[in-house]
């Protein structure tokens, strides 16, 4: 079930740096964004000050963004932000590793890669969950 979280949010979120504690030039400090920008990315406020510009400026744009969405688009975006903001660091460079490598892949392979995803996805729970335990057994 993690590997799944982990691929879901490889290919769902966009990427940010690491950055130090102070306040990059040019980013707004979380007390700075609107109103609706802090609801939208209230999943990311206690990692807000951590983020560096491109990442500040990456998750503004999702946010400005988020009103073109439909509710269940919406609903997605709130459960991958929070999912994100429970990943400690290693986990989080190694979602960033991995959307890496995927980015990279040529086209052909990362559509065979999105079949066989899609066939795992339209497997029964138990299939799914017995399939993780034997993975996880390796």
């Amino acid at each position: 079930m993690a590997a799944a979280r982990l691929a879901v949010l490889i290919l769902g979120l966009a990427l940010l740096a690491p950055a130090g504690a102070v306040t990059p030039a040019g980013a707004p400090a979380w007390h700075e964004l609107s109103a609706a920008q802090r609801h939208v990315l209230a999943p990311l406020e206690a990692e807000w000050a951590t983020l560096d510009s491109a990442g500040r400026q990456t998750w503004i744009g999702v946010a400005e963004r988020y009103e073109d969405l439909t509710p269940d688009e919406q609903a997605r975006l709130q459960r991958r932000m929070r999912e994100w903001a429970r990943l400690s660091p290693d986990e989080r460079e190694r979602a960033r590793d991995q959307y890496r490598a995927l980015r990279s892949m040529p086209p052909e392979q990362r559509e065979s890669l999105r079949e066989e995803w899609q066939r795992y996805r339209s497997l029964p729970p138990e299939e799914r969950r017995r399939r993780a335990t034997e993975g996880s057994s390796r």
